[in-house]
């Protein structure tokens, strides 16, 4: 007898992969440059710089503008005692480290208060894992991993990182064979969001499922040459 339930069978059948979702380029503020005269954007230059008065610290992160170097800093925080940061944290900033820095240069809620205008790129980088095998599946299922704030529509990455145009995946939306979770109307059309999971259900035509799986797992489809 087969005690088997019939959410043990879908695990069985179920591929998960995750793609985590890195973008390129830092968000670009623009603030009005002293050296230009006018509204310019600025980039991050990876540099932090510090300034103690007595036991109270100022941390700001520097950036840059993009036409003449002119630069703006941008405080992380001002006047805090040291005994309240983080030790790892003041360390960080004190090395400059590049994984602290990259953090805050997309802290697009500081950049807020200090901008009305952020230029943003959807360029990103997707690394993609196999997370559970299943030789045999019937669904794949695609985890997105985003650390960083991605400005890029939900639709518009899924359509180039599958390799199909928006057309397609909206009708493929439409016959219920890709689906997102949350459950939303309009999560397609949103920012990607860290967390959200995509089921895709392979259509029963022979050669689907092997195309799937290549364009999920960003490897070879069968018949490439």
């Amino acid at each position: 007898m087969d005690f088997r339930t019939e959410d043990q069978d879908e695990m069985c059948n179920l591929l998960q992969v995750r793609w985590t979702i890195t973008p390129l380029t830092a968000p670009q503020p623009w603030i009005t440059c002293g050296g230009c005269g006018e509204p310019r954007p600025f980039h991050s230059s990876g540099k932090v710089r510090l300034n103690a008065n007595g036991r109270r610290l100022d941390a700001w992160l520097i950036y840059k503008c993009t036409s003449c170097d002119r630069t703006w800093n941008r405080p992380i925080f001002e006047r805090q005692n040291v005994r309240d940061i983080a030790p790892a944290v003041l360390e960080a900033l004190r090395a400059n480290d590049p994984e602290c820095v990259r953090r805050e240069a997309f802290n697009l809620a500081a950049l807020r208060r200090k901008t009305r205008r952020i230029d943003e790129s959807d360029d990103v980088d997707i690394e993609r894992a196999v997370l559970a095998e299943a030789p045999d599946f019937t669904r794949l299922e695609i985890f997105l991993a985003a650390p960083l704030p991605v400005s890029q529509r939900l639709d518009r990455l899924l359509a180039a990182a599958l390799d199909i145009s928006r057309s397609e995946l909206k009708a493929l939306r439409e016959r219920g064979i890709v689906r997102a979770k949350p459950e939303r109307a309009d999560i397609f059309r949103k920012r990607i969001n860290d967390g959200t999971s995509i089921a895709i259900d392979p259509p029963p035509e022979a050669g689907q499922r092997e195309l799937w799986l290549a364009r999920v797992t960003g490897t070879s489809p069968p018949d490439a040459v």
